[in-house]
């Protein structure tokens, strides 16, 4: 998905499903590779396809709302809000500087950190 649903159809979130009907219309006269022979016609009319299949179905709608662009690989019975939390977390996560916690041990460090009687010959 290279552009944002609602921006690929000129419509705002808010749109109600006549808007997006609508746009996709005056578009799709537009954009069509029957009409309009521009070779990035054709994809950006795909685009414009995709787009109005997912606005125009309100179950799709409400998910594509809910995960962004994740919304086909989330499982359906996840909840939006446990989603986020666990998307910001995992990207603050990643963003941070690599620290030793989160390296695995080696044999050695593993060994003397659950033996008493290695960490006292050390």
């Amino acid at each position: 998905m290279a552009r944002d649903f609602y921006e690929s159809l000129g419509v705002s979130r808010s749109a109600d499903q006549s808007e997006i009907q609508r746009a996709y219309r005056r578009l799709a006269r537009q954009l069509h590779p029957d009409v309009n022979k521009d070779p990035s016609a054709e994809e950006r009319f795909k685009d414009l396809s995709e787009a109005y299949d997912v606005l125009s179905d309100p179950e799709l709608r409400k998910r594509y709302d809910a995960f962004g662009e994740d919304f086909r690989r989330v499982p359906p019975d996840v909840d939006p809000d446990a989603w986020r939390q666990a998307r910001t977390y995992a990207g603050a996560g990643a963003a941070s500087s690599p620290s030793k916690a989160s390296t695995p041990p080696t044999a050695p460090d593993r060994f003397a950190a659950s033996s008493p009687a290695r960490s006292r010959r050390a």
